[in-house]
This record gives structure tokens, C-alpha cells and sequence, in this order.
């Protein structure tokens, strides 16, 4: 069944790609004959389908994304509708060039263009990095960037990041209610209501409630929020938008499955085979929860014609809590019990052979962060002579906190007894040990970082044909680390990052371009989770990350895009092996990872009746350097197929019936970076059902994974392996009134 989807999700690939080539002449001629004054811009904020043709966030100017020299994806809130996508990991799937890894469930983790991340996540270009799941209730659409984005959104952003573009109060009504109801237990409803108070003021509402099972035993995920917005026209030239966000994400932290034994010198192992319900470990001991307040202000004014200043300020608090009792992996030995405390206490006096039972160990970690940041920018749009400038002038100013307190588990045996670890066979893995304890030796430290940017950017038009984009970013950032366990060391570090930019933009024709670029990043000593810093390490240059791109764009018409990119990105200032035969003579910097890929996309409505989105992507991530014994010199990055795609059509049948179906696959994944596990190619089938009862009601089935393909998901190391659902409907109304 797996080859019999894969061909068949290659063939719909292949019959996309072909459908576009023999369709986009007659379309596009069709279009011009409608009118040659038509504008093919439609401005983001006004979408309708699958495809955005402009945004602020690319450029942090109004800029096209045609003119944009950089590899970028919008998910819109009408794609996100359709195929029923809960969060950030659903709505990426048909995106190229980015994977969900497990991220020990109780996180988003993303592998962008080979460099993993839980921390390149962004809220209407404010950075909102904390370890958590978000919801996509509120959100205009999804943009997804690709290649290094320091010069506009700050250090991170290595292999790209996501920024959620939310809903906001405005002057047109909205009044929409959404209820989802489905297999597993599954309960959600959304809400959107808002529009006018009078001609200055506009008010909206935006909230959440989910309710789901799942398909793994003992999980479950809980949810709900609100985002309320005020916006204030002040005058014709100013606008205010003042937004409070509450939202609150409860749920199971699902580990997976282990994988096979692997064969001393054999190939790499596989997933353990076992149900795809089957939780290893103790579900009701493994909670995860995060509470998210948020404070938004935005002031927009304009100075005069061409020139705008915009100033965005964000304020966040956030409490995360993760538990979790999960496998450690299977014996690899034989086991003997000659008591219940030692050999393989949790198990009955015997002994137990290779890969017969497996090991359950536990931690939690109480986080709690601050963010504070504020951002102003500059536009000025001018000429000198016959060359025009759209000039971008920036500042950032910021300061992080955040706490963190981890704990490991202890199992009471007998008597007074305690261990860390315990045992259950691989045919019952589930326990529930209610009297497992907690004891804070695991983690405990403080950090704090400032930050203090300034950039400027140019966009210069020297002909309508040709563009040239220059700009930098210059960052001075602060991270102060005390670790507590260590007896309150304190470690201080201070950076001066500067980060460039560079693109040439060439439009043989008005909706068609050509573009190169390259673009720079860093990530400091301190992570992408800020408290990484140490004494060992306070002294070491940031990783630097150097993204060199040539693409092109074509608007096949204003409401579809192909595109197409090939791209190398760089992982420099790595701490590498001096001698990979031998650990014992040290490290050293050096560059450790590379990758190269060739990615193509399709978004929008090629016709009027059919709406398509789609990806492929070939990709080599790999390893350029020995990093460790287990990690060397060509060593592919995990959760990072070579090869994958994916295609989602709707098609329109009457005015009142749609149909739609969508496929995606993997290649061959690693769980690790030591590529001792492979994760199986796959591909999926999805589908789903729209019915338009009357202008105001609409009916909606999704059925996930229609031939009940068995398949792994994505892992977080080679003990940690997430199976893939198995077919799973999911119905909803949507109402407007």
C-alpha cells in the first residue's frame, strides 16, 4: 500500500505541474483581454483563496512577494479552513523545505532548511520564541520564510522562521462561528465577530475551545483563548490597534514509540512495529501546560506622501510546565532480576532478553518567560533622479527573562528504595505510577537578554526591470545566565552582530522575476532558548549562518504562483572534532553543517473552479564535520528527507458543492543525528467534502490518511518515534450571520 500511494501521489505531482504548463497561456491571455488596467496585486489583508501576493513582513516594507528576493510561503486562513489545520505543524505540510520533528510532545519543533528551531517563531514580526504549541484561531494567515533572516526579524531565524499574522478589528463586519466535531473525541469551536463602532472606532473578538482525544492512548489536548482588538482612527493619517491575547494549551506530552534493535555494524534500525495507539510510559503523569498573556499596541502614522513610521509593542508572560514518563529504548542485553531494585526493577524476579522490555525514566521543567519589545520603523519611498528608493529605517529594543526549574522522577520500590529508572515489557509498556516523586537536581538556572538593534535597508528600482536590495542590521545583545545547580555561577556575555543583506531582482516581464541573494545570521552562545550560556562557552563566537539563493516567481495569474528556488546555506562557527579519529585531541570552530537543495511551489486559484497548493523539495543536510564519535563527516541531519512533496486541490464541482483531495510524502528520515534509525518512507492520502447549504451555512468532512497508510511521523531521537494517525473524519459547520 505504502508504493502504491507514493506512485500515486507522484503522478498527481507530476499531473499538477503539467495541468499549470498547458493552462497558464490561454489563463493569462484570458486575463488581459479582461482588461489591461487590472491590478495583479491583491493586497494580503483582502484574501479570498490560497494565494497572498503581498505582505510587510518580508521587507518590513509593502512590498510584493514577486519582488521579493527570498524563497517565501503564505499559508491563508481559507487554506488553513480547508484542510482543518489546528497548528503550526498541520499547516505547513504542503510548504517546501520545512519537517515537524517531535520535539519531546510538548513542543513545536521545526526543521527548516536543515537547522532545527523552537525558538523562530514570531507574532506580527514580534518575536515569540517560548517552547510551546500555538493555535491558528486568530490568525490571517501563516507566512513561512526560508534562508537566513537576521536583517529583519533579529538574531535566530537561521534556516528560516514562522511570524503568525493575526486578526485584527476593522471597518468591514465579520461574524462567523466555526464547530468541529470528529473521531477520537474531537470538539472545537471558534468564534470571529467585529466591524464597526462608528468611523473611528472598530472593535473585534476572536476565541477558541478545543476538547480532542487522540488516536494515542491516555493523550489528550484541551485549549481555549481570546484575543480581543480595538483599532482607533485618529485623523486620516493615523490608525491605533490595541489587542490582549489570554490563551491556554493542556495536554498529554506524548514520547513515542522506541525503535528496533539495531544489529552491531548492520544498517540502521527501524520504528519499533507496535499498535499505533500504544503509549510507552505513564500518560497521567505526563502533562504539559502553558498559560500565554500578551499585551499589543500598534501606531501607524503617516508624515506625508511616500513616508510612513510604524511602531509595534509587545508584551508577553508565559508559564510552561512539562512532564513526562517516557521509554528510554529497549534492553539491548540480557536482563536478570534477582530482586525488585536491581537488574530491572519495576518487572518480576526472572530474566528477560534483547528487546523483550523496555526502560522508563522521568523529568519535568517549570519555565516562565517575559518578553518586552518594542520596534519601530521607517518608510520612506523617494527618487533621485530616475532611480526610486524605498527606504527602510529601523530600531529594536528588547529584554527577555526567563526562569527555568527541572526535576528528575524517582520509583519508590520496596521499602525505602528508590530508583531512577524502571522496566515494563514491550508487549504492555503503559504503567501508572501515581507515586513517583520529584527531585529538583535536574536543572535550575536564570537568564536574561537585552537587545538593542538598529538596520537599514534600501529597495532601489534603477529600471522597472531591475532591483537591487541592500541592507544590515546591526544588533548589540546582552545575556546574563546565573545556574543555581552549580551553586549560582553567573556567566555574562555580550555580542555585536552584524548581519547583511543582499538581492538583485530582474522581471523580464511585469509578473515574472528572476532574483539572487544572499543573506546572514547568528545564533549566540546563549540558544534560541536564551540560557544555554556557560563558562565553557561564554567565549566562543556565535554560530553563523550564511544563506546564497537564486530563484524565480510567476504569477500565473493574479491569484496563482509558481515558484522555484535552489539554494545553498552554510552552519559555521560549529564546535567540531580537531581529529575525527580521535576525540581526545579537542575542538574547535569550524563550519559544521551544510545544505543544498531545489525547492518548487504552487499556490492559488488557477482557474476559477480549481485551487491548487503544492510543493517539492530535494534537499542534501548533512553534516560537513565530525561534531562528536557518533556524529561525522557526511552524516545526514535528522528529520530532514531528501525528497518530499506534497499537493492539495479543491475543486469547485457547482456553486454549491466542492470536492478537494491532497497528498503528501517523505523520503527515508533519521530519528538522530548518529543515523543509527531510519524512519520509513511514506505517503498520504487526504480528502474532503464542502457543501454550501445557503450563503450563510456551509458543511465540511475531512478524512485523514483515506487509505490508512501505517507510517512514522517524526521523532526526537532514536527512543522517541511518533506513529502516524490512521484514517480519521472530521466534520464542520461554518456559520455567518
Amino acid at each position: 500500500m505504502s508504493n502504491r500511494s507514493y506512485s500515486l501521489i507522484a503522478q498527481l505531482l507530476a499531473s499538477a505541474v503539467s495541468l499549470v504548463a498547458i493552462m497558464a497561456p490561454a489563463q493569462a491571455e484570458d486575463e488581459r483581454q479582461q482588461g489591461q488596467d487590472q491590478d495583479i496585486i491583491v493586497i494580503g489583508e483582502a484574501e479570498a483563496g490560497y494565494k497572498v501576493s503581498t505582505t510587510t513582513s518580508a521587507m518590513r516594507t509593502s512590498t510584493p512577494l514577486i519582488d521579493t528576493p527570498q524563497s517565501v510561503s503564505v499559508v491563508t486562513s481559507k487554506q488553513i479552513e480547508d484542510q482543518m489545520a489546528n497548528s503550526v505543524g498541520d499547516a505547513v505540510r504542503y510548504t517546501p523545505g520545512i519537517y515537524s520533528a517531535q520535539g519531546e510532545g510538548n513542543r513545536e519543533t521545526l526543521v527548516i532548511r536543515g537547522m532545527t528551531t523552537t525558538g523562530d517563531f514570531f507574532v506580527d514580526g514580534i518575536r515569540d520564541d517560548v517552547q510551546t504549541y500555538r493555535d491558528l484561531y486568530n490568525i490571517q494567515r501563516l507566512e513561512v520564510f526560508r534562508g537566513s533572516n537576521a536583517m529583519t526579524f533579529g538574531r535566530g531565524g537561521t534556516g528560516g522562521l514562522i511570524n503568525r499574522v493575526t486578526k485584527v478589528a476593522g471597518w468591514n463586519p465579520v461574524r462567523d462561528v466555526r464547530l468541529e466535531g470528529g473521531m477520537y473525541e474531537h470538539f472545537r469551536g471558534t468564534i470571529d465577530l467585529g466591524g464597526p463602532v462608528n468611523d473611528a472606532i472598530a472593535v473585534r473578538i476572536v476565541g477558541v475551545v478545543q476538547d480532542s482525544g487522540s488516536y494515542r492512548h491516555g493523550v489528550n489536548y484541551n485549549r481555549w483563548g481570546f484575543n480581543p482588538t480595538v483599532s482607533l482612527k485618529l485623523g486620516e493619517r493615523t490608525i491605533v490597534q490595541i489587542g490582549y491575547e489570554h490563551f491556554q494549551d493542556d495536554r498529554v506530552a506524548d514520547r513515542g514509540v522506541p525503535s528496533q534493535l539495531r544489529a552491531a555494524n548492520g544498517p540502521a534500525a527501524e520504528p519499533l512495529a507496535t499498535p499505533r495507539g500504544q503509549f510507552f510510559g505513564d500518560p497521567l503523569e505526563s502533562p504539559t501546560w502553558t498559560n500565554t498573556d500578551a499585551a499589543n499596541l500598534y501606531i501607524a502614522h503617516e508624515l506625508a506622501d511616500g513616508i510612513s513610521i510604524r511602531n509595534r509593542t509587545r508584551y508577553a508572560s508565559y508559564d510552561k510546565f512539562y512532564q513526562n514518563i517516557f521509554t528510554t529504548g529497549l534492553n539491548g542485553s540480557t536482563l536478570t532480576n534477582t530482586s525488585t531494585v536491581t537488574g530491572a526493577p519495576g518487572l518480576p524476579i526472572g530474566s528477560y532478553a534483547p528487546g523483550t522490555v523496555a526502560g522508563i525514566q522521568g523529568y519535568n521543567t517549570l519555565t516562565n518567560r517575559e518578553n518586552l519589545i518594542n520596534q519601530t520603523d521607517l518608510n520612506a519611498e523617494f527618487t533621485t533622479g530616475t532611480i526610486k528608493h524605498t527606504l527602510l529605517v529601523g530600531a529594536e529594543f528588547g529584554r527577555q527573562k526567563t526562569d527555568n526549574l527541572g526535576q528528575n522522577a524517582v520509583f519508590p520500590t520496596t521499602g525505602t528504595a528508590t530508583v531512577t529508572a524502571i522496566y515494563v515489557p514491550v508487549a504492555n509498556p503503559l504503567v501508572s505510577r501515581s507515586d513517583v516523586r520529584w527531585l529538583s537536581n535536574r536543572s535550575s538556572n536564570f537568564g536574561t537578554l537585552t537587545v538593542a538593534a538598529g538596520y537599514i535597508q534600501d529597495q532601489i528600482e534603477i529600471m522597472p526591470q531591475l532591483q537591487i536590495i541592500l541592507g544590515a542590521r546591526y544588533e548589540h545583545l546582552k545575556t546574563e545566565v546565573t545556574n543555581r545547580q552549580a551553586g549560582d555561577v553567573f556567566t555574562q556575555k555580550t555580542d555585536d552582530l552584524w548581519s547583511p543583506r543582499a538581492g538583485l531582482v530582474f522581471k523580464p516581464l511585469e509578473n515574472a522575476s528572476i532574483y539572487a541573494s544572499f543573506s546572514r545570521s547568528y545564533l549566540p552562545r546563549g540558544g534560541d532558548q536564551l540560557t544555554s550560556l556557560a563558562p565553557n562557552n561564554r567565549n566562543l563566537a556565535p554560530e553563523r549562518y550564511s544563506n546564497y539563493e537564486i530563484g524565480a516567481k510567476w504569477d500565473i495569474n493574479p491569484n496563482f504562483n509558481l515558484s522555484a528556488a535552489v539554494y545553498q546555506l552554510d552552519r559555521d562557527n560549529v564546535i567540531v572534532l580537531i581529529d575525527p579519529n580521535d576525540a581526545g585531541k579537542g575542538t574547535e570552530l569550524g563550519g559544521g553543517q551544510r545544505s543544498r537543495g531545489f525547492e518548487v511551489a504552487i499556490a492559488g486559484q488557477l482557474t476559477p473552479q480549481l485551487s491548487l497548493v503544492g510543493s517539492y523539495t530535494f534537499q542534501e543536510a548533512e553534516f560537513v564535520r565530525a561534531i562528536s564519535a557518533t556524529v561525522n563527516n557526511g552524516s545526514q541531519i535528522p528529520n530532514a528527507p531528501r525528497h518530499s512533496g506534497s499537493l492539495w486541490g479543491r475543486y469547485d464541482v457547482t456553486p454549491k458543492l466542492g470536492i478537494a483531495l491532497g497528498g503528501t510524502f517523505q523520503g527515508r528520515r533519521f530519528a538522530a543525528q548518529d543515523n543509527l534509525v531510519k524512519l520509513p518512507r511514506y505517503a498520504r492520502l487526504d480528502g474532503a467534502l464542502f457543501y454550501k447549504l445557503s450563503d450563510d451555512i456551509d458543511l465540511q468532512v475531512n478524512v485523514e490518511n483515506l487509505t490508512g497508510e501505517r507510517y512514522f511521523v517524526f521523532a526526537h531521537s532514536n527512543t522517541n518515534i511518533t506513529p502516524g494517525a490512521p484514517t480519521t473524519v472530521r466534520g464542520a459547520l461554518n456559520v455567518k450571520f
